[in-house]
């Protein structure tokens, strides 16, 4: 009378297969069971016995254990010293592919350090889409003098966030106030005059 596998308390479908019956397809436990077994006749194979980590300090004395702890951290700069909280965080938005957002709040935080406490008294970036950063001018004669410097304002941000974040700047001068209140109103040009 065979036996189930469940009430084979000494390796279930493995006493099967040493038996001769045809080899079970192996699930949870049992396959857990059978790698075990594995491991522990490799180890004993190769003259180990599972559950032993190192060698003992005793085996080769003081010197022994010296020579396998190498690699001490010197004077100079190491990966095992402590780290600052910006590099951490760095790691962190580089590992999870955060570095394209971090890079546009970059844009937008350091705005005065990244352009210059000059042009950022002037000036106000408003949006980043697809590389076209849109800045807000306080004048129609910064927003002219942007222009002009559109080239160098780039290269500073490239310096500051890194190539390929900012390709292109939208600068706008200041919005004029809208002479168009109600449903109605009359087709035309309106009233011109130049704001700021």
């Amino acid at each position: 009378m065979a036996q189930s596998p469940e009430a084979d308390d000494r390796g279930g479908p493995a006493a099967e297969a040493a038996s001769g019956g045809p080899e079970p397809e192996l699930k949870g436990v049992d396959l857990a069971r059978r790698a075990l077994e594995e491991a522990r006749a490799a180890a004993r194979a190769a003259g180990k016995s599972v559950g032993q980590g190192r060698a003992s300090p005793r085996k080769g004395g003081v010197r022994a254990l010296r020579r396998r702890r190498t690699g001490w951290s010197g004077a100079g700069p190491d990966d095992r010293d402590p780290q600052t909280f910006s590099s951490l965080a760095m790691q962190l938005a580089k590992g999870r592919g955060w570095s394209g957002k971090v890079a546009e709040g970059t844009v937008f935080g350091r705005w005065s350090s990244v352009v210059g406490e000059d042009i950022a008294s002037h000036a106000t970036p408003i949006s980043l889409e697809n590389g076209i950063l849109s800045i807000q001018a306080e004048s129609t004669a910064w927003a002219t003098q942007l222009r002009m410097f559109q080239s160098q304002i780039l290269a500073k941000i490239a310096a500051a966030v890194g190539n390929g974040v900012v390709k292109q700047l939208k600068i706008n001068g200041p919005t004029a106030p809208s002479w168009r209140h109600g449903d109605r109103h009359v087709k035309g040009r309106g009233p011109r005059d130049t704001y700021g």
